[in-house]
């Protein structure tokens, strides 16, 4: 499971990146994006193509 948590985004724009982000399943739910799998790369590049400063975190 990849997460990415603490995404300053109001609940309708975090839905719709959810959305674009998820690919293969997962779910946007309390603020915490939610993906099955090891996606973890892949998410960081796309919200630093989007302006977020994701940091890496755990394993």
């Amino acid at each position: 499971m990849t997460t990415a948590k603490r995404l300053v985004a109001d609940t309708d724009a975090l839905n719709a990146l959810g959305k674009q982000l998820r690919g293969s399943g997962g779910t946007v739910k309390d603020g915490v994006l939610e993906v099955q799998g090891d996606h973890c790369d892949r998410i960081i590049a796309e919200l630093e193509s989007r302006g977020f400063k994701p940091k890496r975190a755990g394993g």
